[in-house]
This record gives C-alpha cells, structure tokens and sequence, in this order.
C-alpha cells in the first residue's frame, strides 16, 4: 500500500495571548472582589447599627420604669395667688350685668433655694439617676396698682374665693406634708389646683387676704421635700426670680430659656444661681384667667442631672467611619499582595472583613460595663492583635503582618481623636484622609501594574 500515506502535519501555531488581557486580569479581578465583598460587609454593619438603637431603646425602656417607680422630671412655679372676683359692670350699651372673673397674682419677690442630692438606681446593667431635692420657696405679694384698677373696674366688688396654689409637675414626688406660711398664716397645702390655674398639676389651700386687699405686702415661705430625676426647672413668676441651687452632681447640663449667671462646677459638684427679672419674660404680674400659660410654661429654666448613655452615641459615630477602616485595610493588603507577590485568597479578605466588623459589637457590650475610652482600646487591640496573628501566618512575613498591624492599630487611634473633637473634626478629618491618600499614593508607585501576572 505504497500509495496509502499518513501525512501528519503540525497544528498551527496558537494565537499569541493578548497579554494586555493577561497583564491587567489579576489587579483588576481582585480590585473588583474587594469593591464587592466591602459592599457586602455592609450587611453586618447595618446589622450592628439595628443592635445599638435596640439597645439604647432597652436603655430608654430601663430608665422610664424607673422614673415611673420613683418620680419623673420635676417643674416647680408659683406660690401664685388665685382671685375670683364678682361684681357689677357695664356692657357696651352701657346696661349693668354681673360678671365673674378669675385673675392668678403672681409673686412680687420669689427666691428658691435647693440642694439636688443625686444617686444611682441599677435595673438590670444600667444605672439610672434621681434626685431628693429639699427646696426653700420665699418671697411675698403685693397690692399692685394693676390689681387696684381691675377691682375697681367693678361695682360692689367680692372675694368670693381667694387661693394660693404652687404648680409641682409630678406630685408623686412629694415626700412629706406641704406647709406655706402666709403672712400670719400656717396653711396646709392639698392635692389640686384652683380652676383657671396657671399649672396643670399642683397643691393648693384657700387663704384670708382681708390683711392683702389693705395694701400690706404679704410674705411667704414653705419647704417642698422633693423626689425627681433627669431634671428640675422652674418658672419665673417673680417681677424678680432669684434661684440658687447646689448639687452633688458632676456632669450637669443646664437648658431652658435662661443659662446661670454664675456656676461653678468641680469634681464634688456643682453650685449656680439665676436672677430673672419681669422684663425677661413675655408675661405680666396679674393674669386673667390662665391667659399666657403658653409664654408661662415657656419660660422655665433649671437643670438636668441625668448621666447621658453617651457610649450608644459613640459607638454609633464609630460605625460611621466603619467603611473607612475596612476599605483601608483591604487596600493596603492588596499592595502587599502587588509589591511582595503575595496571595490572600477572598475568603481570608472575608475573614479579615469580619474581624473588622466584630470590633463594634465588642465596643458596643463592653461599653455597657466600663467606659467608652477603655472599651474602645481594649475592642481595638482585640481586633488589631487577631488580624496581625492572622496575617503573620497567611502571608509568612511577621515584619508586613506587623507594619500592616500598627498601620491599623493607628486608624483606630485616629478615628478615636476624630470622635473626641467637635468643632474641628470635620478640618482634622480631612487634613488626615488627605494624609492616608498621599501615603497611598506613594506606595502604589511601586507597584508595577503593566508587569504580566
């Protein structure tokens, strides 16, 4: 079979692989992966965002159960004298009718002062703070000209009920009997107010003003034995409100319409005094009915002795630089992985994401039990220490896996700084991404990204 021949012939040559595919396919694939598993690590972030507002409603919870046991914020106004005067006028047409009208007189002179005795009560892991608050009230009424026009608007004028009345917004908070002197006079305050009252909660007791209508100031004193927590605050009834308050409290915050004009405030506590006068205040000495009690209840001033849950709100500005840190420390991987021919296959970027994420749920339950400054350190050296080892033994280099460590333990440190500062944070903020930018910058030229994978 001489003219029977196998010929075999070469395949042809393959095609040369296009080594512009080949040489990007590696950095871009892996860049690709980081930007995808960083969205993915969202996820247990938003996670741990849903476990700090379920806490601090828990913390919320805690504290209203306490407040509703013991006595909640306390607003003090008055005593206010309360007048209901019927006589005879005359109507547009100039007929007599009968009319029947309620006027609040509110103090000339009001001086209040207190000492707010702070403890703690624990229910559960957290520790809420009250208040006893022994409160001196002093100061007197006076037989105004406005007062004298209004009765003599009327013809045959009649007192048919006089009383005074002090606002107390959460009564519950009342330890002992209430007593007010009144000039001569040793009343014994009741539970309710007069109708057309200035305040919705109170004590009241009816007094003789035949001494008052003669024109002679009145004074008045009592002592309110006073249970409260988060805050006390008063009204500025007084034509001249002084307020001078002392406490054991060390972290006080003082709100309302009028800051103190003197405070001091130390290790040991707090002392401050207010002084109002009629002309800070939309509100006049002799109200009609309860005209004004909008401008009235508006008008308060005091302070709040509540120890902020502070670490919720900390722990949730951390995890708002949370992509930050866990989008730096995939970057930087991925240079060593470029500059040392390193691999980190995707499941340990995964493990290293994890272990990034884990640091806020340490910060949030530590904080719950020390502060928020150790919790933070001893979170981050957790963190830091867990993801060196684990580097030390995925890439065999123990200096990168360090280096990469300190470059971490410095994040954390940084977005602690950040979070201290108020005014500045958004400049230092800045000032320090431009920094890691540069450091970045420089690092990425020396990786030769046109090298062939």
């Amino acid at each position: 079979m001489e003219g029977d021949k196998i010929i075999f012939t070469k395949d042809p040559q393959p095609k040369p692989a296009d080594k512009t595919t080949n040489k990007y396919q590696k950095p871009i694939t892996k860049i690709v992966f980081i930007g995808i598993l960083v969205l993915i690590l969202l996820i247990p972030m938003q996670m741990i965002k849903s476990l700090i507002n379920e806490r601090m409603q828990t913390a919320d919870d805690a504290t209203k159960e306490v407040y509703q046991s013991w006595s909640g914020p306390q607003t003090i106004s008055g005593p206010v004298l309360s007048l209901t005067l019927k006589g005879q006028t005359t109507d547009a047409e100039g007929k007599p009718k009968y009319e029947q009208d309620t006027y609040n007189i509110l103090p000339n002179k009001l001086n209040i002062n207190g000492n707010i005795a702070t403890q703690e009560l624990k229910r559960g892991i957290y520790e809420i703070v009250v208040y006893n608050a022994p409160i001196d009230i002093t100061g007197n009424f006076v037989y105004t000209d406005e007062l004298k026009s209004i009765m003599s608007s009327y013809n045959n004028v009649e007192v048919t009920n006089a009383s005074i009345y002090m606002g107390i917004s959460d009564l519950r908070g009342i330890s002992e009997e209430v007593m007010i002197k009144f000039g001569d006079q040793q009343l014994y305050m009741n539970s309710g107010l007069p109708i057309y009252s200035l305040s919705y909660s109170g004590l009241s007791s009816t007094v003789n003003i035949e001494q008052f209508l003669e024109g002679s100031p009145i004074d008045f004193s009592t002592t309110l034995t006073l249970k409260g927590s988060k805050s006390i605050d008063f009204l500025p009834l007084g034509k001249t409100t002084s307020v001078e308050i002392g406490s054991n409290c060390t972290t006080p915050s003082f709100s309302g319409n009028f800051l103190p004009s003197n405070r001091n405030v130390t290790n040991n506590g707090f002392t401050c005094d207010w002084k109002v006068v009629q002309v800070n205040r939309n509100y006049p000495q002799v109200i009609s009915g309860n005209a004004y009690s909008r401008e009235i209840n508006n008008s308060s001033f005091g302070v709040n002795v509540l120890i902020p849950l502070q670490h919720y709100q900390k722990s949730m500005r951390a995890v708002k630089y949370a992509i930050l840190i866990i989008l730096l420390t995939f970057v930087v991987n991925f240079f060593v992985e470029m500059i040392q021919k390193k691999d980190i296959h995707p499941v340990q970027y995964l493990l290293i994401g994890l272990a990034l994420c884990l640091f806020y749920s340490l910060l949030v339950s530590l904080s719950e039990h020390t502060s928020f400054t150790i919790a933070y350190i001893i979170a981050a050296l957790m963190t830091d220490g867990l993801i060196t080892c684990y580097l030390a033994g995925v890439l065999k280099i123990k200096k990168t896996a360090l280096a990469i460590g300190g470059l971490l333990l410095l994040l954390y440190a940084f977005i602690f700084v950040l979070m201290q500062l108020e005014s500045y944070a958004l400049l230092a903020g800045s000032i320090g991404l431009f920094v890691l930018l540069a450091v970045l910058m420089h690092f990425s030229q020396k990786i030769e990204w046109y090298k062939q994978s």
